[in-house]
C-alpha cells in the first residue's frame, strides 16, 4: 500500500479511556449502609472500548493512543483491544494498572457507576503526533479526559493543531458540569460532531428544555458542526444550524442499558466515515443501540450484518 493510499483510510482515533468494568446485576440498589446480593457479576473491558468495538464491528479502522496498565486489568484491556482488531498505539505504563469501574445494573436496566482511574489517564504528545492525523480521520474525545488535568491539557493543545478538515467528535459524558470551563471552551471550539444523551445535553445547557439545549449546544460549537442527541427508545435528534431532524428508535425489551450509548456513537461515526449522510448513520446507530440493550454487558454493539438483519425485520 502506498503512502497516498494509506492516507485515504478513515480512522477513528479514540483518545478516551479503556478501563475494566466489574458489572453486577441486581434487583435494586440498597439503602445507604445496606447490602444486596447480585444475580450475576463479571469483569468486562469497557469505557472507551465500547465505542471502539462498535466502530470496528462496523468496518472502521480504530486506533487507541491512550495508556494501558502493567497488571491484571491492563492485560485484560490489551487482550480485548487486540481481539477486536484495534490498533494499540499508546504506551504500557510501568507503574500503574488500568483503572476499574463498578457498573451496577438494576432490574429496570438502569446503570450506576463508580470509577477509579489508572494508567488510561496517560496520554503522550509524541504518540499523538506520530499518528499523522489527516482530514479522513475522526478524532473521538471523551469529557472524562478533560477532567484529568494533565491529559486534558495535552489533548487540547494537540486538537487545536490538527489539520483543517479533521472531524472531532465530542462525547461530554455525565460529568460535563465538572469540566474546567476554560478547557471546555477550548474543546468546543474544535468540535465538529457533538454526541450525547438527552440528560447530558440538558445538564450542559443548564435547562429543562430539549430545544433550548440544542440551541445552546449549536451556539457553542464551530460553524457547521453537527449535534446528535440520543433520547432512549424514542431514538435521537440531529441538528446542524437551524435544521433539526428526528430519527425514530426501535421498540425492544431492554435488559441492560450499559454500553448502548457507546454502541450508538461508534456505529454513527463508522457509518459517517463511509460517506453516508447523518440521517442514515443515525438510523443505523439507533438500531445498534436497540440491539445492545437486549444484551447483557458493556461492549454489546452488533456488527454491520446484525444491524442489516435487525432493520430488515423492523421494516
Amino acid at each position: 500500500m502506498t503512502q497516498t493510499d494509506s492516507q485515504q483510510i478513515s480512522r477513528l482515533i479514540h483518545t478516551g479511556q479503556v478501563i475494566v468494568d466489574l458489572v453486577m446485576q441486581i434487583d435494586a440498589l440498597p439503602a445507604p449502609g445496606g447490602d444486596v446480593l447480585a444475580r450475576d457479576a463479571s469483569f468486562e473491558v469497557g469505557g472507551g472500548f465500547n465505542v471502539m468495538a462498535a466502530a470496528r464491528r462496523n468496518g472502521m479502522h480504530v486506533v487507541y493512543p491512550g495508556g494501558h496498565g502493567r497488571g491484571r486489568f491492563g492485560a485484560l484491556a490489551r487482550e480485548a483491544l487486540v481481539r477486536e482488531g484495534v490498533e494499540v498505539a499508546g504506551p504500557e505504563v510501568a507503574d500503574q494498572d488500568t483503572g476499574i469501574c463498578v457498573a451496577i445494573v438494576d432490574a429496570s436496566a438502569e446503570r450506576t457507576f463508580v470509577s477509579h482511574m489508572g494508567a488510561e489517564s496517560v496520554l503522550e504528545r509524541d504518540v499523538l503526533d506520530g499518528l499523522a492525523v489527516n482530514a479522513h480521520d475522526i478524532v473521538y474525545v471523551s469529557g472524562y479526559s478533560l477532567m484529568l488535568a494533565d491529559k486534558g491539557a495535552v489533548l487540547i493543545d494537540w486538537l487545536e493543531q490538527l489539520p483543517d478538515g479533521t472531524r472531532v467528535a465530542f462525547d461530554p459524558g455525565p460529568l460535563v458540569g465538572a469540566i474546567d470551563p476554560a478547557l471546555l471552551n477550548r474543546m468546543l471550539g474544535v468540535v465538529s460532531i457533538w454526541t450525547s444523551n438527552r440528560e447530558e445535553a440538558l445538564r450542559f445547557a443548564q435547562t429543562d428544555s430539549f430545544d433550548t439545549a440544542f440551541d445552546t449546544i449549536i451556539s457553542r460549537l464551530a460553524p457547521g458542526a453537527l449535534a446528535i442527541v440520543r433520547d432512549g427508545k424514542r431514538g435521537c435528534e440531529l441538528r446542524v444550524g437551524e435544521s433539526l431532524t428526528y430519527v425514530p428508535g426501535f421498540e425492544v425489551k431492554a435488559v441492560d442499558s450499559n454500553g448502548a450509548g457507546d454502541a450508538h456513537a461508534g456505529v454513527f461515526l463508522a457509518v459517517l466515515a463511509t460517506g453516508a449522510n447523518a440521517e442514515t448513520a443515525a438510523r443505523r446507530a439507533n438500531a445498534a443501540a436497540a440491539i445492545a440493550v437486549t444484551r447483557h454487558g458493556p461492549a454489546t454493539s452488533p456488527d454491520a450484518a446484525g444491524i442489516d438483519a435487525f432493520m430488515a425485520s423492523h421494516e
